[in-house]
């Protein structure tokens, strides 16, 4: 089932309208029942019980002091430790009652008990920050992490405290071991400047509602076989997609090797090959089915592998007639460098971080044109509007392929664990992350292949954003099956890329 997130506004609305029909502090006392048990079913015979809390000034807090209650109440051995400048008294009430103790750190440094607690803790209990906090732990805690111990298990309420809870920019967080959330998922969960902070994550149903729009989405492995094109009786190769591929070069060779398999293997109904010798060769020997020369197709995938200024003259004409054409195009690695303005027709750009920063640059992008908390803070060198570096990248991946896709009214699917396609803000459209495969496929040749299944779906007639991800999807899974648990090449990838459909188009909805 797809998981969808919704932005902090969307989710205050959603509670507000719950919690007004609700006796007061209904809400909260759902919330920290549900965490409460969540926490106790985490407490083993390795994890034995004891319990950290730690109460920020905001709701989170309050969720944590209740579980701590229930926890203490429970015999459980409790001590909760005050962060913030306030504390939600009813919460911190009930915890003294069922018998936690209680210590503040409120400012400075962290008192000796308190280094012993966090030192002695088997589960701690993360309720510092809420959804209304900025990135970044405050001053105070910037070193909290290091004094917990190593092997306590950490309990995020809501989000990790630090972490951006609109997932666009990466910062200094609380890694936890588990997040519950409840009822809605929010950015931060999903995005890939902070979902690697949440660890595994809980939705519990507290009675909230989703609201109508989403601002990301991710598919499950059930939703493939409602999304992927899939062949009826009359179709034929035509009907089913026609992808033209302007991939590789005579010193890149294996990247056209890589794309037009994997387009192949995605189900494409025919592949045009538009190359050099060196690489049509080998594709006329590993790929016999592929044909070659320009010709009719409904979409083209350019770039992987191929170098602008070391390209043939074929492919370099046949890639500009494809820009000015009306038909759907795919545009990787150097295909990048040849775009030079927006498109009327759907694009897909599917760079990695170094190739997005080279397009964001090349098309005229600075700090400036980032939004103000993307950047960096007001201490940090060039914090103002100077020339975009790899730290903004890395910072604030989603954000920069947004600025791009505004730029060139494209969709821009950014590369990483957790792989983002990020469409034009004026589509209205929710960003795309999907995180399906293993770290083994950051290996050379996996973008190429990622490419070609991308290249397939737009061929099949799907639109950008929803080809991108479920080619995010499916590429992660190929990934995955062709050697589970162990390093993978790429062209095993591409090869296992339709046993892998094959096998989601087999899962129950």
């Amino acid at each position: 089932m797809m998981l969808r997130a919704y932005d902090v506004p969307a989710v205050r609305a959603a509670e507000d309208a719950v919690r007004a029909t609700l006796p007061d502090g209904e809400l909260m006392q759902r919330a920290a029942t549900g965490l409460a048990r969540v926490a106790a079913a985490r407490l083993t015979e390795e994890h034995t019980g004891r319990v950290v809390v730690l109460a920020g000034s905001g709701d989170n807090g309050g969720d944590a002091l209740y579980a701590g209650a229930q926890l203490a109440a429970d015999n459980t051995e409790v001590v909760a430790v005050l962060v913030g400048a306030h504390t939600h008294q009813q919460a911190l009430a009930a915890a003294r009652d069922a018998g936690s103790g209680v210590l503040e750190w409120r400012t400075g440094q962290a008192a000796p008990d308190i280094r012993a607690a966090l030192a002695a803790a088997d589960l701690v209990i993360d309720g510092i920050l809420g959804i209304g906090g900025r990135p970044g732990l405050p001053e105070h805690l910037r070193d909290l992490p290091d004094l917990i111990a190593d092997d306590a298990l950490v309990l995020a309420v809501d989000l990790p405290s630090g972490a951006d809870p609109a997932g666009e920019v990466g910062s200094d967080a609380i890694y936890a071991d588990e997040t519950v959330t409840f009822s809605l998922a929010k950015p931060v969960h999903l995005m890939p400047a902070t979902e690697q902070a949440n660890g595994l994550l809980t939705v519990l149903d507290i009675g909230v509602p989703e609201p109508e729009t989403p601002a990301v989405q991710r598919f499950s492995h059930t939703d493939v076989a409602g999304l992927w094109p899939v062949p009826a009786p009359g179709d034929d190769k035509y009907s089913r997609g026609v992808l033209g591929v302007i991939t590789g070069g005579e010193h890149y060779t294996g990247a056209a090797l890589m794309s037009v398999t994997a387009a192949v293997t995605a189900g494409v109904g025919m592949v045009r090959y538009v190359g050099p010798d060196a690489p049509t060769g080998l594709l006329r020997q590993a790929v016999p089915e592929a044909v070659f020369g320009v010709g009719r197709v409904q979409a083209w995938l350019i770039g992987s592998g191929m170098d602008p200024d070391d390209a043939s003259q074929e492919q370099l004409s046949a890639a500009r007639d494809a820009l000015h054409s009306d038909l759907p195009v795919v545009l990787d690695a150097g295909g990048l460098d040849l775009l030079a303005g927006p498109r009327p027709a759907p694009t897909l750009l599917t760079p990695h971080a170094g190739e997005l920063l080279r397009l964001a640059r090349r098309i005229g992008l600075r700090r400036s044109d980032l939004p103000a908390a993307a950047r960096p803070g007001a201490g940090q060198r060039d914090a103002g509007g100077g020339e975009l570096s790899a730290d903004d990248v890395h910072r604030a991946p989603t954000v920069v392929a947004r600025a791009v896709a505004d730029r060139m009214r494209c969709t821009v699917l950014i590369k990483g664990a957790v792989t983002a396609v990020v469409p034009p803000t004026e589509s209205g459209l929710p960003i795309h992350t999907q995180a399906d495969g293993p770290a083994w496929l950051a290996t050379a040749g996996s973008g190429d292949v990622l490419g070609g299944v991308c290249g397939a779906l737009l061929a099949a007639g799907l639109d950008p954003l929803r080809a991108g991800a479920l080619a995010a999807l499916a590429h992660g899974v190929a990934g995955d099956r062709a050697n589970p648990g162990g390093p993978v090449r790429a062209m095993d990838i591409a090869h296992e890329v339709g046993r892998a459909v094959a096998h989601l188009l087999r899962l129950p909805g």
